[in-house]
């Protein structure tokens, strides 16, 4: 079979593949550009037909589960305040139990510490432990084990 009929079987599959989204059509175009390729360099039909069902077996046994676990797994990313959890911020205002004012991130935020018994004093350094609305609470990091 001529390479370039490998070709539009490929771009068929990646079209059903976009349409789908199983992960199934897409290897199977792959498979097919691995068939083109084989077809490209002089092997005969049957050599193509080996190398597409090579190439599609291993990309649906061994690459279609790796792909799927991957996809399923929780995003490692977090955005919007929950991206400020853990990081690291300089006390700008005295910060108790109650108040206080830190610089995270470039901006200032308002904060309160995590113990309601702390005074944490200008200047220091904290870890943000959570964010309650547009609050901060932060544990100072000399403290941190």
């Amino acid at each position: 079979m001529p390479w370039f009929l490998w070709l539009l079987a490929a771009a068929a599959l990646g079209a059903a593949e976009f349409f789908t989204l199983t992960l199934v059509f897409g290897l199977l175009a792959g498979a097919a550009l691995v068939a083109a390729v084989v077809s490209g360099i002089g092997v005969g039909l049957l050599g193509q037909l080996i190398a597409f069902a090579a190439a599609a077996a291993a990309g649906l046994v061994i690459g279609r589960p790796l792909a799927l676990r991957q996809m399923n797994q929780a995003p490692l990313v977090r955005d919007g305040s929950d991206a400020l959890i853990g990081k690291r911020a300089e006390v700008l205002q005295e910060v108790t139990a109650t108040r206080g004012l830190i610089k995270l991130s470039g901006e200032h935020w308002s904060a309160r510490t995590l113990d309601e018994s702390q005074v944490i004093p200008v200047g220091a350094l904290v870890d943000v432990m959570e964010i309650e609305g547009a609050t901060a609470i932060v544990y100072p990091r000399e403290l941190l084990p």
